[in-house]
């Protein structure tokens, strides 16, 4: 034995080394960015068009038609592939609000419009996306009752097909106690290598974002609350809003994404590190990011993915896709659609809270191909595809 020392004192040590690392390494940044953007050129943002790329028209409204339409989600069934969006007459969010979805065949040409809900009299219904465990359709639905006008928030309710075409009536999404979750669900659902399914819901009171899983493979049941401490905000709304996410093979990590409602025009990440039960503090990510909705997720390849606006601004223009190899380090984005006359179409119909751009963008895999879904001007339902091919490296 040396003196002073001791086995205990070297079980010691190593304990603490081991917890110093572990700590270090649930507090360390999230993931980092290559300064890849030019903002001296705000249309483009000075980056490569991704090659082979195809955009394609949903819906566009003409004047007798609802001019309003946002939150557009893709995902497939059944060898078809399904849009979803919230529609209204002029307004957003307004008392006409429906939910409609359409169905294509190749992702190129689309039924016309079908609505998923009529207008509902004590509030509104927005999208909430899909899920499937491949025989089973799943619609989420986003329900805000006009209960408190001084306070925004709802619940989620989903409906059930076989066939894309005939819908069970609608139920309430359930927690691991069989008690509905008072929360609206976040669109972008994704599952882990073992199946698990993770998304976030925010909660009541108010919108206060919380990530969620499910081992339930259609969805529907419980849904468990993963523990993350939310940054200072205020206390009817979360300062982290509207997040997705990528799967980080090398330390089987999740690595959630939000909007940061801050202003900051960053955006905020938080990382999971057993399967979505507990999460870091979300802390910002040095990237540029307009205020939105984004979209994340792994191509085939473990390629990790982002979609967003990152405009630095409240502009939702250009929409863009960076990616990571290692989910470490993003290095390489391509323009999907920039804000130069000859791609972003005017905005036709003046309404409530509209604006040029490419909003909220979602994103799935389908037959070889990123869709990456959005609503341009807030009126336009489209889609921008990709061969993966055109974007693993």
């Amino acid at each position: 034995m040396i003196a002073g020392f001791n086995l205990k004192t070297l079980k010691f040590s190593i304990f603490f080394l081991i917890s110093f690392l572990g700590y270090a390494q649930n507090d360390s940044i999230p993931f980092k960015v290559d300064p890849l953007f030019d903002f001296n050129k705000p249309e483009t943002l000075g980056l490569p068009i991704v090659k082979n790329k195809e955009t394609i028209t949903i819906f566009s409204p003409h004047k007798n038609a609802n001019k309003y339409n946002h939150g557009v989600v893709l995902f497939p069934f059944k060898n078809m592939l399904y849009a979803q969006w919230q529609s209204s007459s002029i307004d957003e969010d307004g008392p006409d609000t429906q939910i409609f979805y359409a169905q294509s065949k190749n992702g190129k040409n689309w039924s016309k419009p079908i609505a998923l809900t009529s207008i509902y009299e004590n509030g509104i219904k927005t999208s909430g996306g899909w899920w499937s465990d491949g025989e089973t359709l799943i619609a989420y639905i986003c329900v805000w009752p006009n209960a408190d006008e001084n306070v925004k928030e709802g619940y989620t309710e989903y409906r059930t097909s076989i066939n894309g075409t005939a819908w069970t009536s609608p139920k309430k999404v359930k927690n691991k106690e069989g008690q509905p979750v008072l929360g609206i669900i976040e669109q972008d659902i994704h599952k882990l290598p073992n199946g698990r399914i993770i998304t976030a819901f925010h909660m009541q009171p108010g919108l206060i974002v919380t990530p969620f899983f499910t081992d339930d493979p259609l969805g529907v049941l419980g849904w468990t609350a993963g523990t993350m401490k939310n940054l200072p905000s205020d206390k009817n709304m979360s300062r982290e809003l509207e997040p997705s996410w990528f799967y980080r093979k090398k330390d089987s990590a999740v690595v959630m994404i939000f909007r940061d409602q801050q202003s900051t025009f960053k955006k905020l990440a938080s990382v999971s590190f057993d399967n979505g039960n507990t999460w870091t503090t979300p802390q910002i990510v040095d990237t540029p990011d307009s205020r939105a909705k984004q979209s994340a997720g792994n191509l085939p390849n473990g390629t990790a993915f982002m979609v967003n606006n990152p405009s630095g601004n409240k502009n939702r223009f250009p929409l863009a896709i960076t990616l990571s190899k290692d989910g470490f380090v993003f290095d390489t984005a391509y323009l999907l659609r920039s804000g130069e006359k000859s791609d972003l179409q005017p905005l036709r119909f003046k309404g409530k809270y509209k604006r040029i751009g490419y909003s909220y963008p979602k994103s799935v895999i389908w037959n070889n191909y990123l869709y990456v879904s959005y609503a341009t001007n807030k009126e336009d339902v489209e889609l921008t595809r990709i061969p993966i091919n055109s974007l693993e490296y």
